[in-house]
């Protein structure tokens, strides 16, 4: 699949999440921070939620919704939200299609060994739904600070 092209409009897609069904429709008149991480309660991304969490009342003064994505189920997604207070919903996608909408199921290596999962990856969209900005190959550090400066700038 293509992946995503800034200043294009992104089809609407639906997934279950931690609050019930969920549609791309469900966030228009906000932004929306889409970020796409391997794996439920792994160090990086428990420390990428939790530098989201942590900055989401910034993120909702820029009247950005945040929606965390990965291809773990919901019943893994309620239980990491839960353990680290996770402001926001995350959205299950065992199919990967929403990874695959944004091209982030990459081959991947650990110990020699090759397989596909999922890139970290971050999406930026505007109130209409268009991609202002992506980030891929994300290093957590200061990711979270840095997406929020682009959403305050849009």
């Amino acid at each position: 699949m293509a992946a995503p092209v800034i200043g294009k409009k992104i089809p609407d897609f639906a997934g279950e999440t931690t609050a019930g069904r969920w549609r791309l429709k469900d966030a228009a008149g906000s932004r929306l921070v889409l970020y796409f991480y391997p794996r439920d309660n792994t160090s990086g991304c428990t420390k990428e939620g939790e530098a989201f969490r942590d900055l989401a009342p910034e993120f909702r003064k820029a009247r950005t919704l945040i929606l965390g994505v990965s291809p773990d189920g919901v019943a893994s997604h309620a239980k990491f939200k839960e353990k680290y207070r996770f402001p926001f919903e995350l959205l299950a996608d065992p199919e990967q299609d929403v990874c695959k909408l944004f091209d982030v199921i990459k081959m991947k290596s650990m110990y020699g060994k090759k397989y596909l999962g999922v890139e970290r990856s971050t999406f930026l969209l505007d109130e209409k739904g268009v991609l202002r900005q992506e980030w891929r190959k994300v290093k957590v550090d200061g990711h979270a600070a840095e997406v929020l400066a682009a959403a305050r700038s849009l």
